[in-house]
Formats: C-alpha cells, sequence, structure tokens
C-alpha cells in the first residue's frame, strides 16, 4: 500500500529542493511524478522555486476550493502517475489532506507533502495539523539557526525587522516579508525585543 507521507521543517531547511530531487530520481528510472502546490502561494508563480535558483513547472495548482480528486483525475489522463509532490502542504485545506490520504490509500500512488509545521506565531497551519494526524510517515527536515542551534521555529521580518503580529499568510519575498529559521532560545528573544520586554518577563 503507497503511504501519505509529511515531510516538514523550518524556513530554509531545503524542502523545496529536496522535492525537485525527488521529482528528478522517479523520472530518472523512468517514473512520472505530478507535482502540485497551493495558488495562494504566489512566489514563483506556476513554478516551485529553490532557495538554491533551482526552478521546476508545477503540474497544477490549487485552490483552497479544488477537488484533489478531480484535479488527480485529471492529471491522470496524460499518462500513469507514480507519485505525487506536494509543495507548501501546510496551505491545503482539512478536507484537501483527507483527500491525500484517500488517493494515496485507494489508488496506491505515494503521496509527499513538504512543508512548514507551524506560522511565524508558533501556531499551527491548517493543513500541516491535519498532515500530522493522518500521514503514515512524519519526517523533520533539519536546518540551524543563525546561533548554531538547531531550527524549530520561523521568524518574520519586515524591512528586516522581526514582526510578531499579522495575517497568518505573506508570502516570502512580497511586500518586503522576509522569513528566518530560528531556534526557539532566539524566538523568544527577538520577540521580547520586539516587545520591548524581558526574555522572561510574564507581561
Amino acid at each position: 500500500m503507497a503511504k501519505l507521507y509529511f515531510r516538514y521543517g523550518a524556513m530554509n531547511s531545503g524542502k523545496s529542493t529536496a522535492l525537485m530531487q525527488v521529482a528528478h530520481n522517479y523520472e530518472e528510472r523512468g517514473m512520472c511524478t505530478a507535482i502540485i502546490k497551493p495558488k495562494i502561494d504566489t512566489k514563483g508563480n506556476d513554478q516551485i522555486v529553490s532557495r538554491l535558483g533551482v526552478t521546476r513547472q508545477v503540474d497544477a495548482q490549487v485552490s483552497s476550493s479544488d477537488s484533489l480528486k478531480d484535479i488527480v483525475q485529471n492529471l491522470e489522463k496524460k499518462g500513469t502517475i507514480n507519485c505525487i509532490l506536494v509543495d507548501e502542504a501546510q496551505f491545503f485545506t482539512t478536507s484537501q489532506v483527507d483527500e491525500m490520504f484517500e488517493i494515496a490509500v485507494k489508488k496506491d500512488i505515494p503521496i509527499i507533502c513538504y512543508g512548514l509545521r507551524t506560522d511565524f506565531l508558533a501556531n499551527g497551519f491548517e493543513g500541516s495539523k491535519r498532515l500530522l494526524l493522518l500521514a503514515h510517515t512524519i519526517e523533520e527536515l533539519k536546518t540551524i539557526c543563525r546561533c548554531g542551534r538547531k531550527a524549530v521555529l520561523n521568524g518574520r521580518t519586515i524591512n528586516g525587522k522581526f514582526v510578531f503580529e499579522g495575517d497568518q499568510v505573506a508570502i516570502d519575498g512580497e511586500a518586503e516579508v522576509t522569513y528566518e529559521s530560528l531556534c526557539a532560545t532566539c524566538y523568544y528573544k527577538y520577540r521580547a525585543d520586539e516587545r520591548n520586554l524581558s526574555l522572561f518577563s510574564n507581561q
């Protein structure tokens, strides 16, 4: 039986690069992959963009109202799909993740999802929360904080300054928004600095 995989990591952990490497590995063996990404992720438009500068055209962009079953069915009309690769999986809805699970089990197609576990406020994304409950296999892609410790959280900056309020979704590279992977210690330090508080203040 094929499985639903969730490979998560903080920003800069190489998720998109890893996805493209998996696609290459399948294709090198004469097999076909289908790559999908959410429409809400406007970075690269209809391409996946790695921080290494590598890009890859996606096979489908998915809105929150789309049925993944319908999308996969349409993609299958072009030929056999040996693996489905999902970029920015945190942006998918609960029902879409449920569909991924069902597709993997009933169609026997492995689905490998790459995405963030938490947002810049350390809250879970809808898609990630469901994947953590349903995925057969959960793997962490590791990266480091600027201090050298393992990064586990994501800091959002606007014009180079860390911010801790705003909408959950703000795409990297748009409107002066960037993200940085942080260890928990640095995350709380910058959060305290932003609020002009002591690191261990209860205020």
